[in-house]
């Protein structure tokens, strides 16, 4: 009996410590509901279909939160958010015999803009932005191509999960 005494206001004092500490979820946005325009972003590499992945990573982003929605169209939006792939390179890091390369690093430079389409007021603007992600040569062209692959779609990841997270923390200010 003495122990379900001090048991349960124990509980109940770390129930309200955390309640009370003001920690927010960075990954959530529970502010009003805004409808999101994603354009194409313009795609000035000779890598196909790279738009496309980016769109389609950064729709899966905004997807976990429940107040912005992602339209397919600008009319009816609040917000816009346009990019643009500047360019990628692979430039190779580590050589081995023969002076074959064994590791590259894929270099992503993207800008992008995150925009108020009601005030006109620019939220977010990133000129220019250089993601990098390494890679080992495999021992088949099929294998490098696979390690690539994998290279980039961590860093097209990444770089939505940027965006998602600095748009909320945006939004959240704004309240």
């Amino acid at each position: 009996m003495k122990i379900r005494k001090i048991i349960f206001p124990s509980i109940l004092l770390v129930v309200f410590l955390f309640a009370s500490c003001g920690y927010r979820n960075p990954y959530v946005y529970t502010g009003p509901d805004r409808d999101l325009y994603i354009t194409t972003w313009h795609n000035r590499t000779n890598a196909l279909l790279l738009d496309a992945k980016i769109y389609q990573s950064l729709v899966r982003w905004y997807q976990k939160s429940g107040s912005i929605k992602v339209i397919r169209q600008k009319e009816g939006a609040q917000l816009i958010l346009a990019g643009e792939i500047i360019s990628i390179d692979l430039p190779s890091l580590a050589y081995g015999a023969g002076n074959d390369a064994t590791e590259v690093k894929i270099l992503l430079t993207v800008r992008y803009i995150l925009k108020d389409i009601e005030s006109g007021k620019v939220l977010m603007e990133v000129g220019k932005e250089v993601w990098s992600e390494e890679y080992k040569v495999g021992s088949s062209s099929s294998e490098s191509s696979d390690n690539e692959k994998e290279a980039l779609k961590e860093i097209i990841d990444d770089l939505s999960e940027k965006i998602y997270i600095k748009t909320l923390n945006i939004l959240s200010t704004q309240r």
